[in-house]
């Protein structure tokens, strides 16, 4: 259902209000980077492969979880996107055997709704469709559907005034879900993240080149903030991590790690880690990503996340 209206929506808008399509996750000058462990606003091109991280959960005995995952993102018509996720999984009790399991297969989708390239702000809407009994039993996977609705946001703050330059290159992102499972016992779960950023890449392009080094001129520090607050059915406490970490970007790919350290007792005994890579495929294979499947106009490759500063 959710498809049919952001098609057609996604296809009024076209035909209405034409757009060039950005490579990447760019509004006006603001390069929006990939997020490890929230969704970011953008429907585009996305291959994030792999994305691995080590973790405890709580309880006992305490087990240890490592997950392997990756994500590949297609826009099938300006602002609209199809996404497929997974993630491979395994256990290991304190004590126990290992066991290993996919979890559920992941179908969503997210519409581009309102942008401001001068404000460097964008808003859109998605959807996320946990597909129950896809994954394996051997790691709990559930075998009902979970769907979540969500808004996305992001606003870079390059419009502050040129009183404050080094304000300039923060950037927040959120994502706001609410889960609704197939099962009625099941508790529904508000999901929320925010990621503030500090851009070293639009600090040396845009603010003010200050002759940084390599690496740390294509960087960008960060903190996400992860929870999962559950809301009826005796589902317990909120959970969640806060991320400190790193992006670094380079034309091709971007390599990125967080710390994962868990805001109370409930969400796990001690600090985990996150790993991943995200595949610039626009920039890789131009002809075949980059654009959308349906109805795109010339691309336009925005400013280089990786490339020297003006």
């Amino acid at each position: 259902m959710f498809c049919g209206i952001s098609a057609a929506t996604a296809a009024i808008g076209g035909i209405l209000f034409p757009r060039a399509v950005m490579a990447h996750g760019f509004e006006g000058d603001r390069f929006f980077p990939p997020t490890i462990s929230t969704d970011d606003p953008f429907a585009v091109d996305e291959l994030s492969v792999p994305t691995v991280d080590l973790f405890h959960n709580p309880g006992a005995p305490v087990t240890r979880e490592m997950d392997f995952g990756g994500e590949f993102d297609k826009e099938l018509l300006p602002g609209w996107d199809l996404e497929f996720s997974d993630e491979f999984t395994t256990l290991k009790p304190k004590g126990g055997p290992a066991v290993n399991g996919w979890q559920n297969f992941d179908l969503g989708s997210k519409l581009e709704l309102i942008q401001s390239p001068a404000h460097e702000f964008i808003a859109s809407i998605g959807v996320d469709w946990s597909i129950g009994g896809t994954g394996g039993k051997s790691v709990g996977v559930d075998s009902f559907s979970t769907v979540s609705p969500a808004i996305f946001l992001g606003k870079g703050f390059g419009d502050l005034p040129d009183s404050v330059p080094m304000l300039k290159p923060f950037a927040i992102t959120t994502d706001i879900a609410e889960d609704f499972p197939a099962e009625a016992a099941d508790p529904n779960a508000l999901e929320w993240g925010i990621a503030l950023e500090y851009s070293l890449i639009y600090l040396e392009q845009n603010v003010k080149d200050t002759g940084m080094p390599e690496p740390f001129r294509n960087m960008v520090p960060l903190v996400e903030l992860v929870m999962d607050s559950p809301e009826n059915r005796g589902g317990g406490q909120t959970t969640g991590t806060v991320n400190p970490g790193v992006l670094y970007e380079s034309r091709y790919f971007q390599l990125g790690a967080e710390a994962m350290i868990p805001v109370n007792s409930h969400s796990g005994p001690n600090v985990g880690f996150i790993v991943n890579v995200n595949i610039f495929i626009d920039d890789i294979w131009p002809k075949m990503f980059g654009h959308p499947l349906f109805g795109g106009g010339e691309t336009v490759a925005g400013s280089n996340p990786g490339g020297s500063a003006k």
